[in-house]
This record gives C-alpha cells, structure tokens and sequence, in this order.
C-alpha cells in the first residue's frame, strides 16, 4: 500500500513542483515504484514530465468520475492542464467533494510504493482533497516574510482536513527552498521555522540555484542535468527516508550519492 505525501505550499514560486520531480526521481532510482499526481491546473509537474500538452485523459477526468485513476497515468504522473480548473468548480457542487481524489486513488496505491501529490499554490478545493488523500503532508516555503505567513496558512488546511477528514494526515516536513544561507535573513527565517515546527523542520535546505529552472525547462530531472546540484536533494531524501522509517533504503541512496554526483559537489 502506498504512502501519499502531499506537497504544498500557499506561496507559488516555492519550488514545491521541483520537490516534487526530484523526490519522484530520486525515489524511483531507489526502486520504489513512484507515482507523481499533478493536482495543478497550471500543469507545471506535467511539463516538468515531458508530458504531452494534449494528453488525455487526466487529474480533470479522474475528478469528474469520466475515467479510473490507472487510465490517466502517463509514465510516471497524473498530469493536469487547465480542464483541472474546470474540474474544481464542478467539484464545488459535488456532495463529498473533499473525499473525491482520496476515493478515486485508492485502486491505485495498492500498486504503489509512494504517491506524491504536487499541490496547487492556494489553499482551495484541490488542496483539500490533496490532503485528504494523503498520509502525510510536506510544507515547502522560501526564506521570505510572506512566504512565511503561506506556512502558517497551510498548515491551518493541514489542521482543518486532520481534524475533519483525515485524522491519520500528519505534517511529515517543513523544508527550507531556494534559499541562500549566506545571508542573515535566511538564517533567521530557518531559527523561525525551528522555533514554530522544531524537529519538523528538515536540517537539509535547498540551496537556491538556476539549475532547476533550467533542468524544469528542459524536463531532465536535475540528477541528469546538474548533478552536482542534486546534492541537496539527496540528503533531503535521506531524511525523509528516516522518517518514513525506510532506513533499509539509505544504503541504497548513498550507493546512488557516490555514482551520480561528483566528489567535490558531495564534500
């Protein structure tokens, strides 16, 4: 049965989608059998996927019950495009709108080792059914004060579907993006996460760098295309490895650390 993390953030821009490519990308190389979802009418993760701007069917036909959920896997992801917007305003008039990803996913995760969600940049209906869809919940924010208030935002959606929909979502990971640590202000965002989540917060950060806008842009996960700067994902990995409680794994990753980035970038 597969593990369902959904990835969110209120802030776009916080490289939440990028997360989600390179955990699916990494995990996939450890040999888990991973499926991305993209739960975004903007279609980044689709893209990002290299799929097809026409593919059909997908996320939009699964909500509207038009489709199974198998049928609109292409490779590794769910993709969505603008229909998804369409989707989610037909699911506003839908008895049990909140439960309707959750019940159209459940065939599936018998077939998977994890499912990971990339959650739209508000806090509306597709969110919600993210969330209660998943087993546990990754906070992605950058070091800026606004970014900051969309954590506390998201997590009050966090606490609203464990409290009335899903009472076994829990928050796995707050993760620091795009930042640059050199600065006081990263610095000081990271103390403030840690004083608000404290162990939730993940040690690893992702270090800010053009590389994943450009891996994004030409849909070549970052481990091909810049290894080098694959090395933070690598350790986040790792983490959330433990705190899934696959230690059986992180030989495995270390196996995949030595192969693929080169020694510099890893000291």
């Amino acid at each position: 049965m597969a593990t369902t993390i959904a990835i969110l953030s209120q802030k776009g821009g916080t490289g939440k989608t990028t997360m989600t490519r390179t955990l699916s990308d990494v995990f996939g190389r450890l040999g888990l059998d991973v499926l991305a979802i993209d739960a975004d009418p903007q279609g980044n993760l689709s893209d990002y996927f290299d799929t097809d701007p026409g593919v059909h069917p997908t996320l939009a036909e699964v909500l509207r019950g038009q489709v199974r959920a198998a049928e609109a896997v292409h490779g590794a992801v769910i993709p969505a495009n603008m229909r998804l917007a369409e989707a989610e305003l037909m699911l506003a008039g839908k008895i049990g709108r909140e439960v309707t990803l959750r019940n159209a996913l459940r065939d599936l995760k018998r077939n998977q080792d994890l499912i990971l969600i990339d959650c739209p940049p508000t806090l509306g209906l597709l969110t919600v059914n993210a969330l209660v869809a998943a087993d546990r919940a990754i906070l992605s924010t950058e070091a800026q004060y606004f970014s900051l208030q969309g954590v506390e935002q998201a997590m009050e959606v966090v606490d609203l579907a464990r409290d009335s929909l899903n009472p076994e979502l829990d928050l796995l990971a707050v993760v620091l993006n795009i930042v640059n640590m050199r600065t006081r202000h990263a610095r000081q965002t990271l103390d403030a996460l840690r004083e608000r989540f404290g162990d939730r917060v993940c040690r690893t950060v992702i270090r800010q760098s053009i590389a994943y806008a450009e891996s994004a842009e030409r849909a070549i996960p970052i481990l091909d295309y810049r290894p080098d700067r694959g090395v933070d994902y690598l350790s986040l990995a790792g983490e959330l490895l433990r705190r899934l409680g696959r230690q059986d794994l992180l030989e495995a990753l270390d196996e995949l650390s030595t192969a693929v980035v080169p020694a510099g970038a890893r000291a």
